[in-house]
């Protein structure tokens, strides 16, 4: 039997969560089994990010074990595989299916406000309804960035965010240049690169890892070593921690390194960051070199790591050569004419900005960060859950998300009862119950 769709306008619920994706339905798992009332409240529909906003080939960079939502591990027969695209959403899907949440689909929510008594007061398409507390599981990736150069490329020139990047038979018939060396510029550089498209490519600083080393993922080996249960605490600069680019990697056809060197020996031409345009005329930093040079560093850095707690801890592992650099840039262009290269198209490759502008709550820094301790906000009441490294390095993703939403869903549950052990005893709530630490 489907539930009954959770009603809106004019009801009255003790939690909203914001955000029906693996960060929003976490936390309802975790409060459905505590049974506190809530309605999760999605703008779109279950899966929406990844049905709409990865291309045609995206797939997981790390393997399929990693994806450990509460009470919904991965169960399927490749857990060293990579999900693709569509088997992420049914994924998801089958999440839904399994505890079903207190859903709303296709509704956003346009204004979220406090009262002066405490209570949340939400506005959304299906009408306004209000909530002691609330959980903004919205994520990070809100809006596309794009440079304001990007407003002086010729009008012939079509411009696509890599949000907006399906396929190479999308795009206009000519060369590409892609903007950008995160997970999603690599990856897609290569969708093109395979393809047989004349790729030119603005390489940036992230960072690299090798997909395998001595016999295992790369992502094995850092499970193993507790990478991934560090927390943010552990760090002297946990803001510039959240800024990281993330490593670039594939899991495309099993895994494999993405090896920006072996593209330009095969074709691929490779520049440094991009700094300006006028017209036609593109211009580049020169730290091409260096940029390359940065990304094996971190890379072989990781595998020293590994080395060491192989060595540390007596395990049998094969002995494996290290990475040589198979192609080395000589005297680099600084300058490139798109006309004269023929390029008809770009792809943007250059992350997403925040938008909260519909809380009007001060519960921000100045940079527009929330301002919070493991999901906890400055504001009584109010959570954030699927931010980077909200509190370690899964915080968002598959891995780890549920652990950040069973905290929440504890902390929320506790500050509940404890309101209502206030308002026994002295008539009132307390509004300070839910921003007493918990855990």
């Amino acid at each position: 039997m489907t539930p009954a769709v959770p009603r809106l306008g004019g009801a009255h619920h003790a939690v909203a969560v914001i955000g029906g994706g693996q960060a929003g339905l976490s936390v309802s798992h975790g409060l459905r089994a505590r049974g506190v009332d809530h309605v999760v409240i999605e703008a779109h529909r279950v899966g929406h990010e990844w049905r709409e906003r990865r291309w045609d080939s995206f797939c997981l960079v790390t393997p399929n074990w990693q994806c450990r939502l509460p009470g919904h591990p991965y169960r399927g027969n490749d857990p060293d595989g990579f999900m693709v695209r569509d088997e992420v959403v049914r994924y998801l899907e089958e999440y839904v299916a399994a505890f079903r949440p207190p859903l709303v689909e296709g509704v956003s929510v346009t204004r979220l406000r406090r009262s002066a008594s405490g209570v949340f007061e939400l506005t959304t398409t299906a009408g306004e309804f209000t909530a002691d507390q609330v959980v903004v599981a919205t994520g990070p990736y809100h809006t596309p960035k794009l440079p304001r150069m990007a407003e002086r490329l010729p009008a012939a020139v079509e411009q696509v965010h890599s949000s907006d990047y399906r396929n190479p038979d999308r795009l206009p018939d000519g060369a590409v240049l892609v903007v950008g060396t995160g997970q999603s510029g690599c990856q897609i550089a290569e969708d093109l690169h395979l393809a047989g498209r004349q790729v030119h490519l603005a390489v940036g600083s992230a960072p690299r890892v090798a997909r395998f080393y001595r016999g295992r993922d790369c992502v094995a080996w850092l499970d193993d070593m507790g990478h991934y249960r560090k927390s943010i605490d552990d760090f002297d600069d946990a803001d510039a921690v959240r800024l990281r680019v993330n490593h670039y990697v594939t899991g495309r056809d099993g895994g494999r390194d993405i090896d920006l060197r072996a593209f330009a020996r095969d074709g691929m031409r490779l520049y440094g960051r991009l700094t300006g345009i006028e017209g036609p005329a593109l211009e580049f930093a020169d730290d091409l070199a260096t940029n390359l040079d940065h990304a094996d560093a971190v890379a072989e850095g990781i595998k020293d790591a590994i080395d060491a707690h192989i060595e540390a801890h007596g395990i049998e592992a094969p002995e494996e050569a290290r990475y040589r650099p198979v192609w080395q840039p000589g005297e680099q262009p600084r300058t490139l004419d798109l006309a004269a290269a023929g390029i008809t198209s770009v792809v943007w490759a250059t992350g997403f900005t925040r938008d909260h502008r519909w809380i009007e709550i001060p519960a921000f820094d100045g940079r527009g960060y929330p301002m919070h301790w493991r999901g906890v906000s400055s504001v009584p009441g109010l959570y954030f859950l699927g931010l980077p490294w909200q509190f370690t390095w899964g915080s968002g993703r598959l891995e780890a998300v549920g652990r950040d939403a069973e905290f929440l869903a504890g902390h929320i549950d506790a500050s509940r009862r404890l309101a209502d052990v206030c308002g026994t005893l002295t008539g009132a709530p307390s509004e300070l119950a839910s921003a007493l630490p918990i855990g």
